[in-house]
């Protein structure tokens, strides 16, 4: 279901991958620097969790600057809290590389705004910690400040995200988190000898699970 979210004086494009069954819960999913909600991986994850009885809720925000990135994130949240066609108990937040930042941006700024916990989770894919060969200046502030789980799935050799540093931060954040390490992926997670359908459903299977481990902690 293709929808059109107001935003400023303009609207955000967005897609419904909507599930057979009345879902209870729901992902909200965008994009990295480049592309689209049409970038591939994206498309497979969205048709994955609808089939799993997980409403997604992807869209694109074409924005450089993370700060306009965050707020785009925090009106697509507030536009899914409202609407009257789903009516959710929660949902996670999950973005590809600079949309994970977005994404860990908006819970930051939500949870200091809003006391209630419609906002389950956070799922970052490829989370650009720092710059490539940029290892001095990690993007772990709103990381740290975050309490809801968190999942992260990184490349092994993802140029972004070096796998000690990331593990370094995870020790140091208080929220309830996990790594997954696609092995020898890249920062696109890209693997030699591997297709990228092959990866996708790593990347899927894992975050369905966790999705499923945090869900269930909720009903009982």
């Amino acid at each position: 279901v293709k929808v059109k979210i107001p935003f400023g004086n303009k609207c955000l494009d967005a897609i419904f991958s909507v599930p057979e069954k009345k879902p209870t819960y729901g992902v909200i999913l965008t994009h990295g620097a480049g592309g689209d909600m049409n970038f591939p991986h994206l498309v497979s994850l969205a048709a994955c969790l609808a089939s799993h009885g997980v409403l997604c809720l992807r869209f694109t925000c074409k924005g450089l600057n993370i700060a306009y990135r965050t707020k785009a994130f925090k009106t697509v949240v507030e536009y899914l809290k409202l609407s009257d066609d789903y009516k959710l108990s929660g949902v996670f937040l999950a973005g590809r590389s600079m949309g994970s930042r977005a994404a860990a941006s908006a819970i930051r700024h939500l949870s200091q705004e809003e006391d209630d916990d419609f906002i389950q989770g956070l799922v970052c894919l490829s989370y650009p910690l720092h710059q490539p060969k940029l290892q001095s200046k990690l993007r772990d502030e709103d990381l740290l400040f975050i309490r809801c789980p968190v999942l992260f799935v990184s490349g092994s050799a993802d140029e972004m995200c070096e796998k000690q540093l990331l593990e370094g931060v995870a020790s140091k954040m208080k929220a309830p988190k996990k790594i997954h390490w696609i092995d020898k992926a890249n920062h696109g997670m890209a693997v030699k000898g591997r297709t990228t359908d092959n990866v996708m459903e790593e990347i899927n299977a894992q975050v369905v699970l966790w999705l499923g481990e945090n869900i269930q902690l909720e009903h009982t």
